[in-house]
């Protein structure tokens, strides 16, 4: 069956086929001509004790969806995801997760699948869209639908569903996700880039999409009520409210105690002591029941209730915090003493350390996937090592959640990046977590800044990030700035925000609950802008702009603009000239294909050298110029002259004396340091020279040319 919708001056199709059969629930999402298969599959097992809903959320590129055949030369199929498509995945999972029932141990995994892209819609939220109704119409247990929408923001006017060009142009890359609940829309998850809006445009924003969002929950209902399978019905667990009794028993005030107190080693150290001591107590009182597993589940329950309760309603945090107040912050910068820039920012027991490297334009990422082939000249990474938490773990290379975190911040960086003709620099930055209590990623937006302008990359403004969380019930709310530990944990929110003293650069917000309404986000934005000003003032104390000087340890790059028809001349057969320029000098050489010329070296004599060299090569001869020429070659009618590195000119024999020459080994022979006079260049390019016009005639000859010359008189 096939249902249509119109948004954003296009068709929206959505049709439920029954191809993937053995799948709980699938569908085809088709926008433009971008097509998205999704599919949704429940085990019949239940794994327990993991501790987390067992959700997987896959999203596959494929290059037959852009009709390419790509990848290395003896591999062409599709390898690891994309960095994007990692991302995505996690935009999805982070928008259909809450909406899964609390009490579902089985696993679910979600595959997305691009079919066709047609290089005008992006496939990110038709994956979300195609999901919810994929999960909708099956019998997984699944509190959806859920809609997506991405705005731009283009001449001051919001646009929907913005193509690819308009996203060029626009001044924000907004995507919102929302549920309804009792007629209202809420938002369950956000993600967005934005050229330092203020946070009154990005409500503007979150107003301008909110009836899409409405439009699209209604016409997947629409869908599932007419073919949607009945869900199926979990088991609810018994309650064992005698054991529960007990346990609330033992842990009267002892609990509290050890969860609210400001040093978090000890707060952590003292809690698993907690929860040791009650699974000893419980296996004990009832040996080989199997209730310690309960007792377990039910203390984390416990910490859930208490940290809501106390923040609600007597607006007391673990560590002694106001709802609104910062931990401690600590900076530095060039603590590194190799590195072109780095930079430490530390908020309370979350550490991050920026290192940056400069790279010449020949370093950049080549960029091969489904939608993007390019080259990437602006890099972050983020490293969350198991040290940072204090665990024992393998280090494998970036999970899913390190890539998500590094793209993050560096999307939040992005704006304030010199252009690459003000700075034609590849800048790679990595951010090590060196111990994590609560928004590594914010930390490290704020420890990449310091690393920036510590290598004197001349960035518009610092960046700082903060996250927020937010305590909920039925009847209030609070919401919690620079959220750690339990808060992180056991709150309802998790949004991220960075930007600069001018606007917001990025926001990244998800939830445990199904959604928040718009007055909790226009009050988070609000205590962000506050708490992200604090940070910038801190972080001025260290410093203010980025150095004058890049560091003595980064290379040096000169440009030059060269006629794009002598890059062969710099080239040379086979790579012969530009070789030798590279090992004589020892530099690099990026050429671009409209004539400019990056000359990189860590020493800027080298840089000198070789760019004075490629200038002579490159260099336009004009008539009547004088140059000191070498002999570089004899034939009949005359000498070939090098005047510069890689140009000849020729000196006809009519033009070596103010006589005739008999023969040109008469007046010149190879190897000879000659005065030379440029007399014309021909159409073609070639270069005509005299001898006989520079000097007087006694400065120029050898005593055998004079003897000659004065036989001839």
């Amino acid at each position: 069956m096939k249902f249509k919708l119109e948004i954003g001056n296009r068709d929206l199709e959505i049709e439920i086929q029954n191809l993937a059969e053995r799948a709980n629930g699938s569908c085809f999402l088709r926008y433009g001509d971008t097509l998205v298969l999704a599919t949704a599959v429940m085990s019949k097992y239940e794994t327990k004790g993991k501790g987390f809903f067992p959700l997987m959320v896959e999203y596959e590129e494929r290059y037959y969806a852009a009709g390419k055949i790509r990848g290395p030369r003896y591999i062409k199929r599709e390898s690891r995801p994309s960095d994007k498509a990692i991302c995505n995945a996690r935009l999805i999972d982070r928008a259909i997760r809450p909406l899964f029932p609390k009490n579902l141990n089985q696993e679910v995994q979600v595959v997305n699948t691009i079919l066709s892209w047609d290089s005008q819609n992006d496939p990110d939220i038709l994956g979300l869209m195609a999901s919810s109704q994929a999960l909708s119409v099956s019998d997984i247990p699944w509190s959806g639908p859920v809609s997506a929408v991405r705005i731009g923001r283009v001449n001051d006017k919001f646009i929907l569903n913005p193509t690819y060009q308009e996203r060029e142009e626009s001044q924000m890359d907004l995507i919102l996700a929302g549920i309804e609940q009792n007629e209202q829309i809420l938002i369950n998850m956000i993600e967005g880039s934005f050229e330092e809006l203020e946070e009154n445009l990005i409500l503007e924003a979150l107003k301008f999409g909110q009836p899409y969002l409405k439009k699209l929950i209604d016409f997947q209902k629409e869908i599932q009520k007419k073919i949607g399978k009945e869900k199926f019905v979990l088991q609810t667990p018994a309650t064992d409210f005698e054991l529960e009794k007990e346990i609330k028993e033992f842990l009267a005030g002892r609990l509290e105690m050890a969860l609210y107190q400001k040093n978090e080693l000890k707060r952590i150290d003292e809690v698993n002591t907690l929860k040791e001591q009650l699974s000893c107590f419980i296996e004990e009182k009832y040996p080989g029941m199997g209730k310690t597993s309960y007792a377990q589940d039910f203390f984390e329950k416990e910490i859930d209730r208490l940290v809501h309760q106390k923040v609600i309603e007597e607006e007391k945090r673990p560590d002694g915090r106001k709802l609104d107040e910062l931990r401690e912050i600590h900076c530095q910068a060039g603590i590194l003493p190799r590195t072109h820039g780095s930079g430490l920012f530390c908020r309370g027991q979350t550490k991050s350390l920026s290192i940056l490297t400069l790279g010449t334009p020949g370093d950049q990422q080549l960029l091969e996937g489904m939608e993007i082939v390019g080259k990437k000249r602006f890099m972050h990474h983020y490293n969350f090592p198991p040290y940072s938490t204090g665990e024992v773990k393998p280090m494998r290379g970036p999970g899913r959640r390190d890539i998500g975190h590094g793209m993050l911040v560096e999307k939040a960086l992005l704006p304030l990046i010199p252009s690459f003709e003000e700075f034609p620099y590849t800048i790679r930055i990595v951010s090590e977590i060196l111990s994590s209590n609560g928004s590594t990623s914010m930390a490290a937006s704020s420890s990449s800044s310091l690393a920036l302008m510590d290598a004197g990359v001349p960035i518009k403004r610092p960046v700082a990030g903060i996250a927020l969380g937010l305590m909920s019930d039925e009847k209030d709310y609070k919401i919690l700035t620079d959220i750690q530990g339990p808060e992180d944990h056991h709150g309802d929110m998790d949004f991220k925000i960075a930007g600069t003293e001018k606007g917001v650069t990025a926001i990244q917000m998800d939830v445990k609950i199904k959604g928040i309404t718009e007055k909790i986000l226009s009050e988070a934005l609000e205590q962000g802008k506050k708490a992200r000003q604090q940070i910038l003032k801190e972080m001025s104390k260290v410093l203010e702009k980025s150095r004058s000087e890049l560091s003595p340890f980064a290379p040096r790059i000169l440009t030059l603009q060269i006629n794009p028809e002598k890059i062969r001349e710099v080239i040379g057969p086979g790579g012969k000239v530009i070789n030798e320029i590279i090992e004589e000098c020892g530099v690099s050489i990026d050429i671009e294909d409209s004539g400019k010329v990056f000359v990189t070296a860590e020493k800027e004599e080298a840089v000198k050298k070789a760019s004075a060299w490629i200038k002579n090569i490159t260099r336009e001869v004009k008539v009547g110029e004088v140059f000191q020429g070498k002999i570089k070659r004899i034939l009949d009618f005359g000498a070939f002259v090098e005047i510069l590195p890689g140009q000849e000119g020729l000196v006809h024999i009519s033009q070596l004396a103010p006589f005739r020459v008999r023969k040109v080994e008469d007046v010149v022979k190879i190897g000879d340091i000659v005065p030379v006079k440029v007399i014309s260049i021909d159409t073609q390019g070639r270069i005509n020279l005299s001898l006989k016009e520079v000097k007087p005639l006694h400065q120029r000859f050898d005593d055998r040319s004079k003897r000659n010359y004065e036989r001839r008189k």
